[in-house]
């Protein structure tokens, strides 16, 4: 004959799976607390960009040329999704995004035409609109500007610098950033 279990045996298996499940739970928050304030840090991709929300049109972006990378958001599925990027302005202050390999990037498939997107710079977001640059004449111009940038804040594993007279790659992607209208 069996023996039944009496029913505080039970409970006491009960209250280490609640304590350790309750820790689990408290322990994703705080990651995800640190992710979402952090991230985008290097190639792993963000959440949601803080920073002082910037409400006047830009239409000189070449401080942009002063940070190594800008980190934009955009919405995938209905969500935030942030990443960095190589960012460059040119010479008549018009801000370009850089994206090597971009027909596989994740990011890069949520971006339609004139795509609303967040942008930060030196902790200051910015509401922008994003364009595809699908003219060749002007991809290489853009590439030019993002090679002398690159130069001076290119050099790590995820973003090496161009050797000298490196032409544009045909799997390099570009997008022209302008402020949102009514921002």
């Amino acid at each position: 004959m069996t023996q039944a279990i009496p029913p505080a045996r039970k409970r006491s298996r009960t209250k280490p799976i609640l304590l350790a499940a309750s820790a689990l739970v408290l322990v994703a928050a705080i990651v995800m607390m640190i992710w979402t304030t952090r991230c985008p840090c290097e190639t792993t991709p963000g959440f949601i960009l803080f920073g002082d929300v910037q409400h006047a049109p830009v239409t000189d972006w070449t401080f942009a040329n002063d940070v190594p990378f800008c980190q934009i958001q955009v919405s995938a599925y209905g969500l935030p999704h942030a990443i960095n990027l190589n960012c460059f302005a040119t010479p008549e202050g018009h801000l370009y995004l850089s994206c090597s390999v971009c027909a596989r990037k994740f990011w890069a498939a949520h971006v339609g035409s004139n795509e609303q997107a967040w942008l930060r710079l030196n902790d200051r977001v910015y509401s922008v609109i994003l364009s595809r640059v699908t003219d060749p004449a002007l991809m290489d111009q853009v590439w030019e500007a993002r090679v002398k940038k690159v130069m001076v804040y290119g050099g790590q594993p995820y973003n090496p610098k161009p050797k000298p007279g490196a032409r544009r790659p045909d799997t390099w992607w570009t997008f022209r950033v302008t402020s949102a209208s009514g921002s």
